[in-house]
């Protein structure tokens, strides 16, 4: 790999390299976001092809979210230490050799694997992709830079279930992860010929390799005994992967507070601010990640949509959130976030609602299905942008990068943790997500908790969240303008990379 460094003073946007290194962070992270919403698409033909239980399901989506959720915030920090621009290509190599993988998969335990596999190439090459816009530009261009990358990157995730029902409907769903490998091959053709090295020359101390562990073991002890309790398991099968999940919890915590450099400093949780916002972030991801896993099933399955019609039913969403997410950023900036963060939250729940109007009986995508997305489309357009900026603003201006992290890691985690509990929630179990009846009756429960958890967001962000906290922290000096104002992910807030002053990035520890 040619060794070429970054030039000390940074690269201009505008030049030959800057635009190379746009494109290749950009591909990259587009990459991963990608196969954040094109495999909830699949799942239904996927389950019939392999003949997969509703459990098998459930892994496939949730082994790529363990590992991602676990390591993400390693990735920064491994690139710092090692170069940006190597542990990157290292993140796309082995994401694309576990795309490979997938695509090959003869059965639901192969795909399985290979989609966790996955989760570790992503949680390499999404932090990473961020480190080198970072890092690589100049100072007066990393802002413009930063926002592009955002901007571009979540048109990636936008195109993701039109492009995933368009290849299950044509040539196949293994192609969803075999479309990865020329998007990969692209990258790393760009990375080795045009990006320049850098490095943070101060990063010193050990790796949290048992923190991650930790983290890890301590997921998916919760998610089996979750996903295990939707089937007819004896409750020794229940107890003991539960129990485990809790132990390694707790070794998790005990870990992180004697470390010196820590994967998770535990000091950032002594801003009730940013405390409240995590929880915010939970519950409000978890509804998200319940809809957009549940949705798909539910148009396929009961209401009869193929999975191009399943795809293109909630681009409305995506669409409105990099439409209306940097003016929503700029209203909470003027008016303070307590009342966009009440306000989001409660839209989204009728959106939410409104969903349930989707049946056997739905003809209309018009009347039925499109009146619900744009209403939740609005109500995230809403919340996003002033989330990110609470978030940054309730911590120290050297651990906004950090913040960011762990806030990103936050919303994984609920989506994990609610992919494994409302198949239980809701009384769907093992084949039942093949009959149309039984998808139906589950859905409408599914839809009446999700909204549940957005008004327990809104609630929690009306009593939490002062009017004033952007106020006081921009008196303060705290970055909370972030740079990643154009975002329509629906699988996680914005990576902010923190303060160019510190070259910051998320996960660094």
């Amino acid at each position: 790999m040619t060794a070429v460094e970054s030039p000390a003073d940074g690269v201009p946007l505008a030049s030959a390299t800057g635009r190379w290194v746009l494109a290749c962070s950009v591909l990259g992270s587009g990459m991963a976001m990608l196969d954040g919403t094109i495999v909830t698409i699949a799942l239904p033909r996927l389950g019939e092809d392999l003949g997969a239980s509703l459990a098998a399901l459930q892994w496939t989506v949730n082994g790529y979210l363990l590992t991602l959720a676990g390591l993400i915030l390693l990735g920064g920090g491994l690139g710092d230490r090692y170069g940006r621009r190597k542990v990157f290509v290292v993140g796309v190599v082995w994401f694309a050799l576990a795309s490979a993988l997938c695509g090959a998969a003869p059965n639901s335990g192969v795909l399985i694997a290979a989609r966790a596999l996955q989760g570790v190439g992503g949680a390499l090459l999404t932090p990473g992709s961020l480190a080198l816009v970072q890092s690589t530009f100049r100072q007066q261009d990393r802002a413009k830079a930063v926002g592009a990358w955002s901007g571009l990157g979540g048109v990636a995730g936008a195109i993701g279930p039109f492009l995933g029902g368009y290849l299950v409907d044509g040539p196949g769903w293994r192609w969803i992860f075999l479309v990865n490998l020329p998007l990969a091959a692209a990258v790393v053709a760009i990375a080795v010929r045009h990006v320049p090295e850098s490095r943070d020359r101060t990063a010193s101390g050990s790796f949290d390799v048992l923190g991650a562990v930790l983290a890890a073991l301590a997921l998916a002890g919760i998610t089996y005994a979750l996903i295990s309790a939707s089937g007819e398991p004896s409750p020794l099968e229940i107890a003991l992967p539960a129990v485990a999940g809790v132990v390694c919890g707790w070794a998790f915590l005990r870990t992180e507070r004697r470390r010196t450099s820590p994967m998770l400093p535990l000091s950032v949780f002594s801003s009730k601010l940013f405390t409240s916002m995590n929880l915010v972030t939970l519950c409000l991801y978890a509804a998200i990640g319940g809809v957009f896993f549940v949705v798909p099933v539910q148009l396929q399955i009961a209401a009869g949509y193929s999975a191009l019609r399943a795809g293109l039913a909630t681009l409305p969403v995506t669409v409105l959130m990099l439409l209306l997410s940097a003016p929503a950023g700029a209203l909470a900036q003027r008016i303070g976030p307590r009342w966009p963060l009440t306000v989001g939250p409660l839209v989204t729940a009728c959106g939410m609602l409104l969903l349930t109007r989707i049946s056997p009986g739905s003809s209309s995508y018009v009347l039925d299905v499109l009146p619900a997305v744009v209403v939740q489309g609005l109500g995230m357009c809403l919340f996003v942008a002033p989330l990110t900026a609470t978030v940054l603003a309730s911590v120290e201006v050297d651990h906004a990068g950090v913040a960011s992290g762990v806030n990103n890691a936050a919303a994984r985690v609920a989506q994990l943790l609610v992919v494994a509990a409302l198949p239980l929630a809701i009384g769907l179990s093992d084949q039942a997500y093949r009959s149309p009846h039984a998808v139906d009756t589950a859905f409408g429960k599914a839809m009446v908790i999700c909204a549940c958890l957005c008004v327990a967001a809104s609630a929690l962000a009306f009593l939490l969240v002062p009017s004033g906290a952007l106020d006081k922290a921009a008196d303060e000096g705290a970055p909370v303008r972030p740079e990643c104002t154009a975002h329509c992910g629906v699988t996680a807030p914005p990576l902010e990379p923190g303060s160019p002053s510190t070259q910051g990035t998320p996960g660094t520890g």
